[in-house]
């Protein structure tokens, strides 16, 4: 059924009024006795009404209660908030970017684009704000949950005193559903153990189909429905994107055909276009040649159509490239070779995410609720990432481990780059390029390049001036209260017993019809590693403390050199005024002073790949100190961080098997993938443990003989050189307490194997460690039983 548009400031004001929660039983007075008060939802969940009671002994001698059930304020939109991520701003056709987005176009020219929308510049931070309108410190997601740390603003544990935007919505009368990626869990809190608070279905989603950690293999994925693993659909040409539309355009038709009265929610966030770079090849060939005249000329090019396109200022210039990455004139042929490759993968992971986000339009379009769907379409999550290095990288993993590839290794891979056989990145260059008119990218806080992203707002039943650009400096905190303003519901002050903090973003709907209107976000700080500003009343203020490839050898904080900006004049920030305005320069570092304190910004932590590692951010670990782990048939899906670690030591695993007549075969018990983990398996009935380092190198220690039916003890023992981090070491296998074969291992991964491949007993879940057992939980399902195996690391 059509809702037509719903006039926020009425309800609004009649919800101000706090009611005691008895009020709101729905009585069966008669018609002409006074209406019922009007629901307190400040306070949620909305209390039942006090039951009646009854004196009468026959049911036939009453009449009925009405039923009572929190409904949306008549009219309430449906909401669908559109996220994709590692975007900036200079990729799509809609702010002037060499990319077609048509899709984007369609809800752009329909609607309004926002050329002043900002992000935190890197994920979790972003995604939580979006939700909760507050800022990233002050919902302890200061960074990526998988660098949290002990300290205040950046435990990665969302407080219950910031209740998400879907439980509010939920619980006035919403359905809600989330599709995608999540990461916004704890790493800690990922295992079969929980808490599940804060995954999705604990977040206010009815649904969720998706992933919880930052990224994904696009081709094999780790998906979860609600809080249980499933197996993505056998089918040739899979594509998450693909898989994750069908789930949401099959939800919101489900969805509307059961309770056509009754709103969605749909939170749509796609792993495209995080890295890796994972897109069919034949939309890859349709990029051929687009990108051949390189990151230089492409950069200007999108500058130039920005400026004709009215998406920045006539007068804004384009700043020089961070003087770390190399001009493309300056190249070899063969480095452009790969490079070239690497942006027509890229810009058709864009282009591919586009078209299925179409389809999620269309299917509203089709049930007859496009117009009245408020639909935010929000390209990026942050600039566009600089994370593939200086060359780019074949394995993303390869970043993470501290391992530079270069352009003479990944030559060779170029036909193959974004299939299932690689898990890329492309060169930092390409993440400027793309982040035009800006000179940084993402994970620089204190740049536009790392920060301002487009968005578009498309509402044809509540927004009449459309087709135009909105330049109101916003902030991803801003999305909540302009959803809870369009739907006429007040900001709740008590969400589940818990007393609320004020949501701090500032609602955009005063922008809607009028596009000249003065701007109500003020004041905005930012931060992240150590990258920090803050912008007010026009002016920035900021310090680039490191690049996105530094992870070491930084200056101290206190060293770094603060800049001036008139970012109402100078959109790029092209232009230092801090010599010209000293005064001004210095106030606005006292006001950054304030924002931060008051956020829990401080202490400022710029460590990157340390603070993976649980000992040294302080934060929890699910293992602890535990040096042993027992583990059982069925244990599976456990993602790195809640797995014993068994990197930079020594350790022992210790299998208890059983063999059929017939001879066994299969995994016994791997961690990781095709890009870097290790497996111990049964292969042809021999033993053997099989290291893969980072899918470059292998090192397979193989029993001689197949295993006899019985009881069998397989044992794999690694003495770790020492030394440092990532070092090598020798290996023993054992069966039954008789060394079987010895080996040696030249080097092994410090720090991580994998963003969402995990552990698994008796089955290899998603790409496979070792070759030759076959792919996938099917063919990888060891044929005999496991009793137990044991981890053991060394303290």
């Amino acid at each position: 059924m059509h809702r037509a548009v719903f006039a926020a400031s009425t309800v609004l004001s009649a919800v101000i009024a706090l009611t005691p929660s008895n009020a709101f039983a729905q009585s069966d007075a008669p018609a002409d006795a006074a209406p019922a008060p009007v629901l307190d939802r400040t306070v949620l969940p909305i209390a039942d009404p006090v039951r009646p009671s009854y004196t009468e002994l026959d049911v036939r001698d009453t009449t009925p209660p009405k039923h009572f059930e929190v409904t949306a304020p008549k009219d309430a939109p449906n909401v669908v908030i559109i996220l994709i991520d590692d975007l900036g701003f200079g990729a799509t056709s809609t702010f002037g970017g060499p990319i077609p987005t048509p899709n984007f176009d369609r809800m752009a020219n329909n609607g309004l684009r926002y050329n002043n929308f900002h992000t935190t510049s890197l994920c979790s931070p972003s995604r939580v704000a979006i939700k909760c309108g507050r800022n990233h410190h002050m919902a302890n997601t200061g960074s990526i949950m998988e660098t949290a740390t002990a300290y205040p603003g950046n435990t990665g544990a969302i407080p219950n005193r910031i209740a998400p935007l879907a439980e509010m919505l939920r619980l006035n009368g919403f359905s809600t559903a989330a599709f995608g990626k999540w990461h916004e869990t704890a790493p800690w809190e990922t295992s079969v153990s929980g808490p599940f608070d804060r995954w999705p279905t604990r977040q206010g989603f009815d649904k969720f189909y998706g992933f919880i950690g930052g990224e994904t293999d696009q081709w094999a994925p780790l998906i979860y429905d609600g809080v249980r693993k499933v197996n993505p659909p056998q089918r040739d040409g899979y594509h998450f994107t693909e898989d994750m539309t069908d789930q949401a355009v099959n939800w919101v038709k489900a969805q509307q055909s059961m309770t056509p009265d009754k709103p969605f929610f749909v939170y749509f966030a796609t792993g495209a276009t995080h890295a890796p770079h994972h897109v069919p090849k034949d939309w890859i060939e349709k990029f051929h040649g687009q990108f051949d005249a390189g990151w230089d000329a492409i950069r200007e090019q999108t500058y130039e159509r920005q400026k004709k396109l009215g998406v920045i200022p006539a007068n804004t210039q384009l700043p020089p490239r961070p003087e770390d990455l190399a001009g493309w004139d300056a190249l070899d042929e063969n480095s452009k070779k790969l490079f070239r490759r690497q942006a027509e993968v890229f810009g058709a992971f864009v282009a591919h995410t586009d078209h299925h986000i179409g389809r999620l339009i269309d299917a509203v379009d089709e049930i007859g609720e496009l117009d009245n769907t408020l639909i935010f379409y929000i390209a990026g999550d942050n600039g566009t990432s600089a994370e593939g290095g200086m060359v780019g990288m074949y394995n993303e993993m390869t970043y993470f481990n501290g391992v530079q590839e270069t352009v003479e290794e990944l030559l060779p891979l170029i036909d193959s780059w974004g299939s299932k056989s690689t898990f890329p990145h492309m060169a930092a260059a390409w993440a400027v390029a793309f982040d035009s008119p800006f000179k940084w990218t993402k994970q620089v806080a204190s740049d536009f390049g790392g920060t301002r992203n487009g968005m578009v707002i498309h509402w044809p039943d509540g927004i009449k001036n459309t087709g135009g650009m909105r330049t109101q400096f916003s902030h991803v905190i801003d999305i909540a209260p302009t959803i809870l303003e369009a739907c006429g519901l007040p900001e709740p002050v008590m969400v589940n017993g818990v007393q609320q903090i004020p949501i701090q973003g500032t609602a955009l709907n005063y922008t809607f019809e009028h596009p000249d209107a003065s701007e109500r976000h003020t004041t905005q700080y930012f931060e992240m590693f150590g990258n920090r500003a803050i912008y007010q009343d026009g002016w920035f203020a900021r310090t680039i403390h490191r690049a996105p490839w530094k992870v070491d050898n930084l200056p101290p904080l206190e060293d770094d050199v603060w800049e001036l900006y008139n970012a109402k004049e100078d959109f790029s920030l092209a232009n230092d005024l801090a010599k010209q305005h000293p005064e001004k320069l210095a106030a606005l570092k006292e006001v950054f002073m304030e924002e931060a304190t008051k956020n829990h910004v401080f202490p400022i932590d710029d460590r990157t790949i340390d603070r993976a590692n649980p000992a040294l951010a302080g934060r929890p670990d699910l293992m602890g100190g535990r040096t042993s782990l027992t583990l059982y048939p069925g244990m599976q899906g456990m993602l790195e961080n809640t797995f014993i670690n068994i990197k930079n030591t020594s350790f022992t695993v210790k299998a208890e098997i059983e063999v059929p007549e017939g001879g066994a075969a299969g995994a016994l018990l791997v961690q990781g993938g095709r890009f870097g983990g290790w497996s111990l398996h049964l292969r042809e009935g021999k033993p053997a443990f099989e290291y893969n380092w980072l899918g470059l190198d292998r090192y397979v220690i193989e029993a001689p003989d197949a295993l006899k039916p019985g009881k069998h003890t397989v044992t794999f023992e690694f003495d770790y050189d020492g030394g440092g981090l990532g070092k090598g070491g020798d290996g023993e296998l054992s069966v039954n307490g008789k060394t079987a074969a010895k080996g040696r291992i030249d080097k092994t991964q410090p720090n991580i194997f994998s963003a969402d491949e995990t552990a698994d007993v008796g089955l290899d879940n998603q790409t496979p460690v070792a070759k030759g057992i076959g792919y996938g939980p099917h063919e990888t399902t060891f044929t005999g039983k496991i009793h137990r195996i044991t981890v053991s690391v060394k303290e």
